[in-house]
């Protein structure tokens, strides 16, 4: 497991964010962005994964897109995580971008460590990951939620259903008393992933401080 960090290593506030090669390209720019808007001492680890459709899937899932189906190494990687995350004086969150901000949401279900998850265009088009959360309860008291305006106009029509799936997982949350968002972004699901998962944790920051 290899990690990147950023900002202050004696913060206080700690973000946790999987990410693959293409979230790597534009890390500083989303760290520039998140600490400009929350105007607070961050530090933030992002975390490479190696395997990204075994290493952050819940479960095992038939393949939606390509022929490569998902593992479950999930539990495995929020282990390694949480190993991270030992100072109990520090604050941790959890976030990401696509099957990352999947991920975090799910793992806020396993675990109260993280105080917020940060849930930029998450996969929620997963399979059996709605049904989970209707039967699950989080774990965290909230959770920002985002896509893009296009991404449920997919011609897959798996990743199609991510629009419902969305709104489906923000009414839930709310019901159950989550703090929770869902903010739409133009454009389909490659655009501004920097930004986009910058401002998934700024919000949470931001509503987590206030």
């Amino acid at each position: 497991m290899k990690t990147y960090e950023f900002g202050n290593a004696d913060s206080d506030i700690v973000l946790i964010q999987p990410v693959d090669d293409h979230d790597l390209e534009g890390i500083e720019n989303e760290f520039t962005a998140i600490i400009t808007s929350c105007d607070m001492d961050v530090r933030l680890i992002a975390v490479r994964i190696d395997d990204w459709n075994n290493d952050l899937s819940p479960w095992e899932a038939p393949a939606v897109f390509g022929k490569e189906g998902f593992g479950s190494g999930a539990s495995d990687t929020l282990g390694e995580l949480l190993g991270l995350c030992g100072d109990k004086n520090r604050t941790y969150y959890i976030g990401g971008y696509s099957l990352a901000g999947l991920f975090s949401l799910w793992a806020a279900y396993q675990t109260d460590v993280f105080k917020g998850v940060a849930a930029a265009s998450p996969s929620m088009w997963f399979t059996g990951f709605a049904e989970y959360m209707k039967k699950n309860e989080i774990k965290t008291d909230t959770v920002y939620l985002s896509l893009g305006d296009r991404e449920e106009k997919a011609r897959n029509p798996i990743m199609a259903t991510v629009g419902d799936r969305v709104r489906e997982a923000h009414v839930l949350l709310k019901e159950r008393g989550v703090n929770c968002v869902l903010e739409w972004n133009e454009g389909n699901h490659f655009k501004d992933a920097d930004i986009r998962t910058a401002r998934a944790f700024s919000w949470t920051l931001n509503k987590k401080t206030r």
